[in-house]
């Protein structure tokens, strides 16, 4: 809401002057009477179906005169006393038009001068509509972003055939029982509820989707066939996509795109913009992404003030001229954007702030564009993939609709109101254990450590392991960042908080993963210091951490509290080194796995002196890890005009020189956790290889077999790990052997 003074509610009207038409009338708010010609009405309510002339001309006799009326629904705008309202009528609709949802909505503008503020937003969720003739009147009582005695809306729209333009609607606010403040002459502006900017660019060799038709595979019977592109896919959901700007096409190289270069390809095309809220939206279709097998698209959400604004779907993962894959790629682009609507997941909702009640058996039973279509799972009856394509009417679902047509402001335009919230608290009982357990499966959540220094990076490691000796499937989808996995955190302050990844991908891939006597568990390692909420551990303290696991079936798998201490510092020196670590830009590299983003220029050189001047402090090994792991990279960045692909090689040099301390350390068990130890050793061996010399990569990648040989490990843990090791010594003999 805007700090601007008043309510544009209130009005200015004198009462003293001749008595307006509702005034002395109260009783017409009740009642399905016309107080200025007396004519009856047709009266309907926000849950009842109503029955329109445009609806009784569809019916008619042949030859009987009954006028066609354009619907009452869409967009309309006007001022009074210093302010604008954009007003959304839904209550009313054409044959095979969008789906009647009957709210009526609107945002406030305070304006000025040359200026324009938002001030607050209203939602009339039930409304009462009645018919005349000459016009519909609708009524409700409206939920407001702020405190105001004018909860009561009625809305006047004189209706219209439909040869004509639409009139204005006469928006009038009330304090019960009767008395009127404000009044608004809206004229109409658009029949869609939403406008906004869509612009697309793609790398070289990416076919951007254009349409498919969704009568070339079975479908549902209520469903019918018809041509969606993306924009009209939107356009059924009330929502108008203008494509914007010139579609530009950007060079690629050999390898996928890592989250360090999406986040700063996103930050240098954006900053094109004003850093404000705005219906504008950039999507890139990139080549692939590099670090996980199955990623579709990710939704971009660096941890500022402006989110939601920016997403990429990966054609490698998606192309192909095949019904199949032309649907699975319509799916893909329409779901990534709506996350820039600040849509969740639809297995998610509940961790919204307002939360939102979930569909059926946790989600999963969605028919959502916002589901994954292998995660689909009836409460009764089969579920996955074919049974949700068998299913899916090609739309959101009724509450998502909602948001997207009558979403309060911020909550909905892009670059406003972060992603699924308003605020970062969330309700503990979200987290509480279920009353029964047949799942089959088991959640653990552990750190590696006692304790945490201040300032440290807070690293924990997740196991889903089987209780059931006959086994169990489900997917493998087990780090929080794939989001199938929440993370809560209570703060010493007693707020919980719920772990928010800095940068969402949607892995949009069946894994499944069999977990039985020979495989009973599978783990991940997640640093949950930072996310789009800033630094999580702010303070020193007693932190009570809960894990929650959605599995396949729908089932909720919650572990046990985790209880994790951050101490106190103890010197001037240690002080130095948490401010040091603390900083939001040290926090995003950490999260990022390093970067050469030039707005994280000040993050990298706090890093910097960590090493050159605290090189043996703990502190360190973690500051070498991004610088390591960013070196062995290459790093792409695009120029702020989208013409000019920059691509700095890897350095394979400054990389060995950072993981190997890293290595070194950590073998000691002074550095970072096993898994993340894996990484830096397979990741070194890289660094190795690159710089011509295969046999120290292999050596390196035997030094990490043998550390994990050992009885401190159970056999599959080692059985997975020498896999691993194979697997890499084949690919950089493959890569650099000749």
């Amino acid at each position: 809401m805007s700090t601007a003074s008043g309510d544009p509610t209130t009005g200015t009207a004198d009462f003293s002057a001749a008595p307006l038409a509702d005034a002395s009338a109260p009783d017409e708010w009740e009642h399905g009477q016309d107080a200025i010609s007396g004519q009856s009405t047709t009266e309907v309510s926000g849950t009842e179906q109503q029955s329109t002339a445009w609806e009784t001309a569809e019916h008619a006799e042949p030859g009987a005169a009954v006028p066609a009326y354009r619907p009452t629904r869409g967009r309309y705008r006007g001022s009074s006393g210093g302010y604008e309202l954009d007003l959304r009528v839904d209550v009313d609709s054409v044959p095979g038009g969008p789906k009647v949802l009957r709210k009526v909505s609107g945002d406030f503008f305070s304006t000025g001068g040359g200026t324009k503020a938002y001030f607050g937003s209203f939602i009339v969720d039930a409304p009462t509509v009645s018919w005349t003739a000459t016009k519909v009147v609708i009524r409700g009582v409206a939920e407001y972003t702020w405190k105001t005695a004018y909860e009561l809306v009625r809305v006047t729209i004189p209706r219209s055939r439909a040869n004509q333009r639409p009139g204005a609607a006469t928006v009038e606010f009330l304090r019960p029982p009767g008395q009127l403040g404000a009044t608004y002459v809206c004229p109409f502006v658009s029949p869609y509820f939403r406008t906004v900017e869509w612009e697309q660019d793609s790398v070289t060799g990416a076919v951007p989707f254009l349409s498919y038709d969704t009568g070339s595979l079975p479908q549902p019977a209520n469903s019918p066939a018809r041509i969606l592109t993306v924009p009209r896919a939107y356009a059924e959901a009330g929502i108008e996509l203008l494509v914007s700007g010139t579609a530009n096409v950007i060079a690629n190289s050999q390898n996928g795109w890592t989250n360090t270069e999406l986040h700063a390809a996103m930050e240098t095309n954006f900053s094109l913009w004003r850093n404000a809220p705005q219906w504008k939206l950039w999507l890139l279709v990139a080549s692939s992404y590099e670090g996980m097998a199955g990623v579709r698209g990710i939704m971009f959400d660096a941890a500022d003030a402006f989110q939601r604004q920016g997403c990429a779907v990966f054609y490698d993962m998606v192309q192909g001229n095949d019904p199949e894959s032309q649907r699975a790629m319509l799916r893909t682009y329409v779901h990534e954007l709506g996350h820039s609507f600040n849509l969740l997941h639809s297995w998610q909702k509940n961790l919204a702030q307002p939360p939102a009640p979930l569909g059926g058996n946790n989600g999963f039973a969605d028919l959502s564009w916002m589901n994954y279509a292998q995660n689909y799972q009836p409460l009764n009856g089969n579920g996955g993939a074919a049974a949700y394509w068998g299913a899916f009417p090609f739309q959101f679902t009724d509450n998502e609709q909602i948001h997207l047509r009558h979403g309060f402001y911020r909550n909905v335009i892009m670059g406003a109101n972060a992603f699924a919230t308003g605020a970062a608290d969330i309700e503990p009982e979200l987290f509480d254990e279920p009353l029964t357990d047949e799942s089959g499966l088991r959640l653990d959540l552990r750190a590696d450590k006692n304790g945490f220094s201040f300032g440290e990076p807070v690293v924990v490691e997740l196991k889903l392991e089987t209780t059931d000796l006959r086994g169990r499937s489900t997917h493998n989808h087990l780090h929080p960042d794939d989001e199938l996995v929440n993370i809560a955190i209570r703060q010493p302050s007693g707020h919980t908080v719920l772990y928010r990844p800095l940068l969402r991908r949607c892995v949009d891939q069946d894994q499944t993963v069999r977990l039985d006597a020979g495989r009973p568990a599978i783990y991940s390692s997640a640093y949950i210091g930072y996310g789009r909420d800033g630094h999580y551990f702010q303070q020193p303290g007693t932190y009570q951490l809960r894990a929650a696991y959605l599995a396949s079936d729908g089932s909720r798998i919650v572990s046990p509290v985790l209880r994790l201490g951050v101490r106190h510092p103890v010197s001037q020196t240690d002080t130095q080194l948490a401010e040091l670590m603390m900083g939001e830009e040290q926090g995003k590299i950490l999260a990022l796995r390093g970067s050469d983003s030039p707005s994280l220029r000040s993050g990298n050189d706090a890093l910097q002196e960590i090493i050159e001047r605290h090189g043996t402090h703990p502190f360190a090994v973690y500051a070498r890890l991004a610088k390591g792991l960013n070196f062995e990279h290459e790093f792409k960045s695009l120029s702020p005009d989208k013409t000019e692909l920059t691509v700095r090689p890897p350095d394979p040099k400054s990389g060995i020189e950072q993981l190997a301390q890293v290595v070194k350390v950590s073998e000691q068990g002074k550095g970072v956790d096993n898994l993340t130890l894996n990484l830096a050793t397979r990741r070194l061996a890289r660094a190795y290889a690159r710089q011509g010399d295969l046999e120290e990569a292999n050596s390196t990648l035997d030094r990490l077999m043998r550390h994990f040989d050992t009885p401190a490990f159970k056999p599959y843990v080692v059985d997975a790990v020498r896999n691993q090791v194979d697997t890499t010594k084949a690919r950089l003999t493959a890569e650099f052997g000749g």
